[in-house]
């Protein structure tokens, strides 16, 4: 529909030829016979290849010839030969001719002023014109939001479109239809048999409207689809921490980690380990009452975290018969700093999950603060047929991040190393 518009906006000249009348041809002559002499005359219509016209064998002794200008002869749908009867203007000067003011009948036949029009001619014309500047618009529209639902468009990207939609531009130029001043017919630019033809400036006035008014269609256009996507995105966001939070209490307490953590503590009663099984029980108590408890907040301290971090990877150390170590090194100063709950389960998960952990490799899972950042790193050590798992634990982790915290997390996996930094607000954000 833009690209419609801006067709008809710039063929508009076109649409006042069809409706143009007789007062249009008429009139403006004739309101100069306070300046000059008005006289009727008969003669034969001759038609220069340039154009333009006479009127020959007039009638009137006084008058040799009246000139009839090349834009009405294309107006007016008349013949080389044809005896015409008109209205004539005198000359401003005395070298000058009498020019064709009104043409009243044609071959002895009174015409009216407004049938003799050639529409339909320029209903064709029109509708070329419109046509090809309907495509030419909706050629730049397109070109200027390709790919606005798949990616962010830069103000870079965008400059770049519109460096391609100018040099498509001088092409769509050259192939522009223009109407020949002699023939009245339309032929491309290029094809034009004169300079000043081939450099129509209201040629050019289109193309670059069209141009100019395609590309701020598609700017607007890229602004309020990036503002859409961004509720929708939010809304999504919502949905999604509202289902990875029902998910946390669902799938994280879950049965496997429950028979493990009682398989492990089971070890330790027949080992007749009893501070290791009090300990154990109290830290498993504390584990799942946090988890519990803080799946329903959407932040936590970092203090709360770390103090989580100590009792979830105590149980693994009895799991892996201490071959899994913690080493947490974080600024007393930054214990009230915010994060997403529960931020450091699935990264410890993981990387138990899919590393191969023995008394020869032993797992260190580091934990320290640089820069706003809370890092996460450990080892790799892959394990002889590698775990399946589905991707949801640092997909959920970044978009819980994008929701609360409004920054998302950076993973860097290296060929020994994985580490992840998770970004820390202080408690006044």
């Amino acid at each position: 529909m833009m690209a419609l518009g801006i067709s008809l906006i710039i063929n508009f000249s076109y649409l006042l030829l069809l409706i143009v009348d007789e007062r249009d041809y008429g009139s403006p002559e004739l309101r100069k016979s306070e300046l000059n002499e008005v006289t009727d005359v008969r003669g034969v219509l001759r038609i220069h290849p340039d154009g333009y016209g006479y009127l020959l064998d007039c009638d009137n002794a006084d008058i040799d010839s009246v000139y009839v200008q090349s834009w009405k002869l294309r107006h007016i749908d008349i013949e080389d030969g044809d005896t015409v009867d008109a209205v004539a203007v005198s000359p401003s000067s005395e070298t000058g001719h009498y020019r064709l003011a009104k043409i009243v009948a044609v071959n002895g036949e009174e015409v009216d002023y407004g049938t003799i029009l050639n529409r339909s001619r320029y209903g064709v014309d029109l509708t070329v014109q419109i046509i090809y500047y309907l495509v030419f618009s909706l050629l730049m529209i397109l070109v200027m939001t390709a790919g606005t639902d798949r990616k962010a468009v830069s103000l870079r990207l965008f400059s770049k479109r519109v460096l391609l939609c100018v040099v498509l531009t001088v092409g769509i130029y050259l192939l522009a239809p223009v109407a020949d001043r002699h023939t009245g017919r339309l032929l491309p630019t290029f094809l034009a048999r004169t300079v000043w033809m081939k450099f129509d400036a209201v040629v050019i006035l289109k193309c670059s409207f069209s141009l100019v008014v395609s590309a701020l269609y598609a700017y607007i256009y890229t602004l309020i689809y990036k503002q859409q996507s961004i509720v929708v995105e939010n809304e999504r966001l919502k949905s999604e921490n509202m289902t990875t939070r029902y998910n946390m209490l669902v799938n994280q307490v879950n049965p496997h980690f429950f028979f493990n953590s009682l398989n492990s503590l089971a070890t330790l009663v027949r080992e007749n380990d009893r501070e290791k099984a009090l300990v154990y029980i109290d830290r498993m108590s504390y584990t799942f009452r946090y988890i519990l408890q803080n799946g329903k907040n959407m932040t936590v301290a970092l203090r709360e975290e770390l103090s989580f971090a100590e009792a979830y990877g105590y149980m693994f150390r009895i799991r892996y018969e201490d071959k899994i170590f913690f080493d947490i090194d974080v600024d007393g100063r930054l214990a009230d700093s915010v994060l997403p709950s529960l931020s450091l389960q699935p990264l410890i998960d993981n990387a138990v999950k899919h590393n191969a952990i023995t008394a020869r490799n032993p797992m260190h899972i580091s934990i320290t603060a640089e820069n706003g950042y809370l890092v996460v790193s450990n080892p790799k050590y892959p394990l002889l047929k590698a775990a399946e798992g589905t991707g949801t634990g640092l997909k959920n982790l970044s978009s819980r991040y994008m929701l609360i915290i409004g920054r998302d997390i950076e993973v860097l996996d290296t060929a020994d190393r994985f580490v992840v930094r998770l970004p820390l607000q202080t408690a006044k954000e």
